[in-house]
């Protein structure tokens, strides 16, 4: 993105200054003065986030109707379990593409003989930095997994027919998710 000036105040819009309130093991909170594009300023409170990769696993991308590879996830947050495609947070120095493959033989046990990226998002722009790339997987083969303690999943193979269902049903309500499928189903699988 360029940032240019906004015509009226000949201000570039931004971040004036920073404090960091509070710093944990996945984010931390700032709080920011911003220059908004009318030369205006306030405060907003950002949650950094280092981005994470998300990853498509199709089990047979030839098949008409493949199988995606989804996981039922408990997730504290949701209170309950999720539907999700594997995905983590980037370590330090890490490139989304290696994130995505980690992630996915980490939560599934499956290595992918093709990754393709699809697209990066922006999780929560009004309070969060936090973007997640996208990828398609192909070409899988299993192996084992290495989960985190805190993670609780199963495998769950799925139509990628049913899967589309289920985000028009409300059964799959992880926006990475979703959008993932969708853009996955519409421009790379059509």
């Amino acid at each position: 993105m360029i940032e240019r000036p906004n015509p009226g105040t000949g201000q570039i819009p931004g971040r004036v200054s920073s404090t960091r309130g509070y710093t944990g093991r996945v984010i931390s909170l700032d709080i920011d003065e911003v220059r908004f594009p009318d030369g205006s300023t306030g405060t907003l409170e950002m949650i950094r986030h280092p981005g994470a990769s998300a990853i498509v696993p199709l089990l047979d991308a030839t098949d008409d109707d493949p199988e995606v590879l989804l996981i039922r996830q408990y997730r504290y947050a949701a209170d309950g379990y999720l539907f999700e495609i594997p995905a983590g947070r980037l370590d330090a120095g890490e490139s989304p593409l290696d994130c995505a493959r980690r992630e996915l033989r980490e939560e599934t046990g499956y290595s992918a003989e093709r990754v393709e990226p699809l697209f990066t998002m922006f999780t929560t722009p009004g309070f969060t930095d936090e973007k997640i790339h996208l990828f398609l997987a192909t070409g899988l083969t299993p192996g084992e997994t290495a989960r985190e303690a805190d993670e609780f999943m199963e495998l769950v193979p799925t139509r990628l027919s049913t899967a589309l269902s289920m985000i028009e049903l409300g059964e799959i309500q992880d926006a990475k998710t979703a959008l993932a499928l969708l853009f996955a189903a519409g421009f790379r699988l059509s």
